[in-house]
């Protein structure tokens, strides 16, 4: 392990913590691979695929095993800790979750995933809710559409 640790960060830190507490409290435990995780999210500012962390772990602590990672991944997300979102054909990405669970835009053209507020939904929500007893958990796909710079980037120029 030639790099520093990750969790040297102020965000890391604090992820780590916050998840010990969380975990402490419903009996679990902080285990290494779930450190590692933690640490890697905390010093991203997107999303990242379970394969992005496991590499990203792989270069923080190489004795971490791949499946250990998942299992971690699987465990954080169910605590609330870190939030993961359906991005298109079948693909997941993993962020921490900070505060109320956000919703989350995913390009068409580019890829990129963009967060939206948790709120942004909560009338359709509510509607849905009232007419067809459903309740609607939008925090686990993300909506499909084009980002700012791609749209930006396909507007038609006039002829000069």
């Amino acid at each position: 392990m030639s790099a520093p640790p990750p969790e040297a960060s102020p965000a890391a830190r604090a992820a780590v913590e916050g998840a010990a507490t969380l975990l402490r409290q419903r009996r679990e435990r902080m285990t290494g691979p779930r450190r590692a995780v933690l640490s890697v999210l905390a010093q991203e500012t997107g999303h990242l695929s379970a394969d992005e962390v496991v590499s990203a772990v792989a270069a923080y602590d190489a004795g971490v095993h791949r499946a250990s990672v998942y299992r971690a991944l699987e465990a954080l997300s169910r605590l609330g800790v870190v939030q993961h979102v359906h991005l298109g054909h079948g693909s997941t990405a993993y962020a921490l979750a900070e505060g109320r669970p956000h919703l989350h835009g995913h390009c068409s053209s580019c890829g990129a995933v963009v967060d939206l507020a948790g709120d942004l939904l909560d009338e359709v929500a509510e509607r849905l809710r009232l007419e067809a007893g459903f309740a609607l958990d939008p925090t686990h796909v993300a909506l499909s559409g084009t980002c700012r710079s791609c749209a930006a980037s396909s507007v038609p120029t006039s002829p000069g």
